[in-house]
């Protein structure tokens, strides 16, 4: 169920795998996806179970904690997750960023490829989970939740980097590299093979040290680990695996 597991004070964060869910045929088994193909009831079941094993909840006990969601659109906007944003769950907004400063509400990002990261001051009680795509990277998403955080008063922020595409198996087009690679030089690369590549994960990283951040790297490629979901792998088939943080209540 999960790839990667760590706490830091009063802090959790997680990066699921694709094992221990309800979903059938190539979103087997533990497919988070927000849409797609798969079975509304089945993605939540996998979210509910998730959510218990990742909180330490008994099964069955209610009220359930409440997970914040995203519609990912590879842009740079950040929400706070209060109040008024818990009172329309039913609808996510349009964003690839999520803040919080309330205990007890697990931030949700998904991913497939692009590269989740989950941060975290546990001195100040400030979390905020990113969606860091080639273009969210080049937006500059991961430094906009930073700055988010910032603004609502964090201060020495750790940062874990979980599972993506790595820089050896992102082949893009050349011309798609300079591009990129003008506004985040880090994220250069080649395939094995020999062909240009990205590695949006360095990138990303370069960018939180940038920042000021300490980065802890969770990474797996989700290309060449089977246990993972994979977009470039599996095309329209493929699910979703997701980054979990919460500030314990």
């Amino acid at each position: 169920m999960f790839a990667f597991r760590d706490a830091r004070g009063v802090a959790d964060v997680a990066f699921t795998d694709r094992h221990g869910g309800v979903s059938q045929g190539s979103f087997s088994s533990l497919n988070l996806a927000q849409s797609g193909a798969d079975k509304t009831a089945a993605v939540e079941e996998n979210i509910r179970r998730v959510t218990e094993a990742f909180t330490g909840t008994p099964a069955g006990q209610r009220p359930a904690p409440v997970v914040a969601r995203m519609h990912q659109v590879h842009g740079a906007d950040v929400e706070v997750v209060d109040a008024t944003f818990l009172k329309s769950l039913g609808s996510p907004p349009p964003s690839d960023g999520l803040v919080s400063t309330t205990p007890g509400v697990v931030l949700m990002v998904r991913a497939a490829d692009c590269v989740p990261v989950l941060l975290a001051d546990v001195a100040t009680g400030v979390i905020g989970a990113a969606h860091a795509g080639r273009p969210g990277m080049v937006a500059g998403i991961v430094p906009a939740t930073v700055h988010r955080m910032r603004s609502l008063g964090a201060e020495k922020i750790v940062a874990w980097v979980g599972p993506h595409v790595c820089g050896s198996c992102y082949e893009v087009p050349d011309a798609m590299r300079e591009e990129v690679c003008a506004i985040v030089p880090q994220a250069y690369s080649e395939t094995s093979w020999g062909t240009p590549a990205l590695d949006v994960g360095a990138g990303v990283r370069a960018q939180l040290v940038t920042e000021g951040v300490d980065v802890i790297d969770a990474a797996r490629c989700t290309i060449e680990d089977v246990d993972l979901f994979s977009y470039r792998r599996q095309g329209t088939g493929s699910g979703r695996l997701a980054g979990l943080v919460w500030l314990r209540p």
